[in-house]
């Protein structure tokens, strides 16, 4: 059985209003299985959910391993003691990072600065929801 998501589902997984997958759909843009009421392909939801994901440049300008970097904007930086909580907002992602308040402090981490996230993790969990749709 094909994955299908109803407009308001498949809106909430892409961020954007119910209206605008609406307007998407009568544009072409996203395709319904015909169904009633509208359901999408979840193939379809996929490859749309990767166009939206188009990522602001590295302004690092350096090459890394880590695959999974995330261009963001810090919003926040508590520095307690030896230690840093540094937040990252990327895209709809919030992204945390513990480091040492020295490592901060040198790149001149504050809210307001652009900075990157490379996470390289030897384990990733992925889940699924026990009914689909």
């Amino acid at each position: 059985m094909p994955n299908t998501f109803r407009i308001a589902p498949a809106a909430r997984l892409l961020g954007v209003s119910d209206d605008t997958v609406r307007r998407w759909i009568d544009q072409g843009i996203l395709p319904t299985t015909g169904a009633t009421p509208a359901e999408i392909p979840g193939e379809a939801l996929a490859a749309r959910a990767v166009a939206l994901a188009d990522e602001p440049d590295d302004p690092t300008g350096i090459s890394s391993s880590a695959r999974n970097r995330f261009v963001g904007i810090v919003t926040r930086v508590r520095i307690d003691g030896v230690m840093a909580q540094v937040d990252l907002q990327c895209g709809p992602h919030r992204v945390v990072s513990l480091m040492s308040a020295e490592a901060a402090e040198e790149l001149g981490l504050e809210p307001g600065a652009l900075a990157v996230a490379s996470v390289k993790a030897t384990v990733v969990t992925v889940e699924t929801p026990r009914e689909r749709g």
